[in-house]
């Protein structure tokens, strides 16, 4: 069976620019990969409604692709213009979605804000999707179907982003990928991002189909505290976990052997 195909789209002029790093889209192509896609392409554009739906349109009709992530352009701001792209792409209104005005609404209220109509600018989507829940940020994502290609559309900021990514997109899409994943964790407390690289930079090519990640707790010199997250795909849900506590056990004795300290262990 082919591979699904997928494209991603990070947008935003500060991409495009250079004034951001785009981890997004490495952390996208990682993600997707593991899950058994093949990510055809990636595409970085600047904000401008013009440009993103003309491109979009060409990957839907050229490629038909089985997925399309976009990132970024959610936000309140003028220039946030990603939905207004896509719709126009997908030949769509823009409509007021009412599941994503209680998220919105909910979130500034809480705080006692009031609600703008630049806060209330992020909740409507293009007619059809459905919201995907910000835990992190204010602006939800979108999630429809458009023929055989699934469009997401989700947030910029990385942590955003990835939140949502993990929690609530990968469960929505894995009917469409034939690989399984298995996901643990650990943390590490004693020892420096910059100690452990070295071991990741060697022992992560050894394993192609595993995705590890530091991510710093405490401070670096002073109090280092790594939560280190661990993704591994295979054709059965059994290999996955199997593959997991294999990769997870190796690791962790690594880490210890530098001087670690265990905690948290979930593989």
């Amino acid at each position: 069976m082919d591979r699904p195909r997928a494209w991603i789209f990070t947008l935003g002029t500060e991409v495009v620019s250079g004034l951001v790093v785009n981890t997004n889209a490495a952390f996208l192509g990682r993600r997707l990969v593991l899950m058994g896609f093949t990510v055809s392409g990636v595409v970085s554009l600047p904000d401008d409604v013009e440009a993103i739906s003309s491109f979009l349109s060409y990957v839907l009709e050229r490629y038909e692709p089985d997925l399309v992530v976009t990132t970024g352009g959610l936000g309140p701001t003028y220039d946030d213009i990603t939905l207004k792209a896509v719709a126009k792409a997908l030949e769509k209104s823009l409509v007021l979605n009412e599941e994503a005005y209680a998220m919105v609404r909910e979130k500034y209220l809480a705080r006692g804000y009031e609600l703008t109509q630049e806060r209330l600018k992020m909740a409507y989507l293009p007619e059809g999707a459905r919201p995907i829940p910000n835990p992190v940020g204010t602006a939800p994502g979108a999630f429809l179907r458009v023929g055989r290609t699934v469009v997401v559309c989700l947030p910029g900021v990385p942590r955003e982003m990835e939140e949502m990514w993990v929690n609530y997109v990968e469960p929505l899409i894995r009917g469409l990928a034939p690989a399984k994943v298995a996901e643990g964790s650990f943390t590490l407390v004693g020892v420096p991002e910059a100690s452990l690289a070295p071991i990741l930079k060697k022992y992560t090519p050894m394993y192609p189909k595993v995705y590890v990640k530091s991510h710093p707790k405490g401070f670096e010199l002073d109090a280092p505290v790594l939560e280190i997250y661990i993704a591994v795909s295979a054709p059965t849900q059994e290999e996955a976990s199997r593959l997991l506590k294999e990769v997870c056990e190796e690791l962790a004795l690594k880490a210890t052997n530098i001087g670690g300290k265990l905690r948290d262990l979930r593989c």
